[in-house]
């Protein structure tokens, strides 16, 4: 209770956490010893967890080494952290070096101000429009138990294959100069609305990587001309960083953080600190985070255990080596998983995945929402810790609140033929898929 309190006083006011050390009964107790800094005064606490949520863009990474000549280059450079506001583009000329979603979103905000605006990419990127098919979000399409059950099951290069045919339905990233220089690898798509009307009317123009800066222009690779600019943008991502943690705590190799199911410390005596949001899955990072607060706290409060610590560190390390073949070996590619396994591993753990073969027998018509319809948290608030009533009247009617807003005009006799003929495809499809025993 004290600790309770203690911690309710820390969160009324702005501090800054100065270190966490282990307590020195710490393999008795598992607790910590906390330091915090406000106005200029520095205090100790005990408590007998933490929780760091301090995420994956604590840290910006601007590797300027990486580009020769920036240090004679005239005019002015920034990380995107940096960035507030796209007054500073007016009228200029504008770099924006990486093409992750920060970068092209910089990029589509200063076109409407700046005289020019060129994205450098090495490696190109899937752009996903956030109306997808039938004018449905993207990810209420993409992220279906259906969709994962594809991605997972089929062999790689026939399920990337499919997932690059839908991408390019929208338009061919090929011609846009946006095509990723291994389609066959996973790779973060880029969500952006605007970026292809701009790069076809010319406000924006994609550029190879960046050979090296001049005084007052850069050279670009394969591109003998050099280009004019006066400003550059370096959206070069983030690097995970502890610093009010031991090096002991929680290992960084090669900007990689070592933590079981990207959560806990594998080494620790006793579970009691855990990393939340450190993780890129491909969806939504909000039912992520809140499905590892719902495992952690349970971890904590002894309710769910742990694998042993030799278990743990071969998973992780296993996983690193599989990542490495699979998304590459930097920072940013390691940390992405797949979304909807991800969510129902931790599920499991506490019990509160739910049973679609069960459901089938029991509640057909939920069994086929939740595995043709998109994966939404109150799947899991079906069963298990947490349980809400509400939860299955929420999935069966989630589609209302989506088309609410935007159907504000409905013609005479309109229907959503789409939600028709997924139920009646749905259940054939399902009975084969527990044939062919995916399930």
């Amino acid at each position: 209770l004290c600790v309770w309190w203690e911690l309710k006083a820390l969160l009324r006011l702005p501090h800054t956490v100065v270190s966490i050390r282990k307590h020195p009964d710490f393999a008795t107790t598992g607790q910590w010893n906390a330091v915090t800094e406000a106005g200029g005064k520095q205090t100790s606490h005990v408590f007998d967890a933490v929780m760091v949520c301090s995420g994956n863009f604590s840290e910006p990474s601007l590797p300027l080494q990486c580009f020769p000549g920036i240090e004679r280059f005239r005019g002015q450079y920034f990380h995107s952290r940096q960035y507030k506001h796209p007054d500073v583009f007016q009228g200029k000329r504008v770099l924006v070096v990486g093409m992750g979603n920060s970068g092209v979103d910089i990029a589509v905000e200063a076109s409407r101000v700046a005289a020019k605006v060129m994205i450098s990419t090495t490696r190109g990127a899937w752009l996903l429009s956030r109306v997808f098919e039938h004018g449905y979000p993207w990810d209420m399409i993409l992220n279906t138990r259906l969709m994962s059950l594809i991605k997972t099951n089929l062999p790689g290069p026939l399920s990337w294959w499919l997932l690059n045919y839908k991408v390019n339905r929208w338009f061919n990233h090929a011609n846009y100069g946006l095509q990723p220089e291994n389609s066959w690898l996973v790779r973060e798509p880029v969500l952006n609305d605007d970026l292809p009307s701009y790069i076809l009317t010319g406000r924006i123009t994609i550029k190879p990587g960046v050979k090296e800066f001049k005084d007052n222009s850069v050279v670009f690779h394969n591109c003998p001309e050099e280009e004019p600019i006066d400003i550059v943008v370096f959206c070069t991502g983030y690097t995970v960083s502890f610093p009010f943690l031991e090096e002991s705590v929680v290992r960084v190799e090669n900007k990689h953080a070592s933590l079981y199911k990207y959560v806990f410390p594998p080494q620790l005596q006793k579970p009691t600190l855990a990393v939340l949001g450190l993780i890129k899955p491909l969806g939504a990072i909000m039912p992520v985070a809140e499905m590892q607060a719902r495992w952690v706290s349970r971890v904590f409060k002894g309710l769910c255990q742990l694998p042993p610590q030799a278990v743990m560190e071969k998973e992780v390390n296993e996983k690193k080596k599989n990542q490495i073949q699979w998304f590459g070996l930097t920072f940013d590619e390691v940390l992405k998983t797949e979304w909807l396994v991800y969510l129902d591993t931790l599920a499991s753990f506490i019990g509160a995945k739910p049973s679609v073969l069960g459901l089938l027998c029991t509640d057909p018509r939920l069994a086929l929402t939740i595995f043709f319809g998109p994966c939404s948290p109150y799947q899991y608030r079906l069963e298990g810790p947490g349980r809400w009533q509400g939860a299955r009247q929420a999935i069966l009617t989630q589609w209302d609140r989506v088309l609410k807003p935007t159907r504000t005009r409905v013609p005479a006799g309109s229907s959503s033929s789409f939600l028709s003929l997924l139920t009646v495809v749905g259940l054939l499809l399902l009975l084969a898929a527990v044939i062919f025993g995916f399930l």
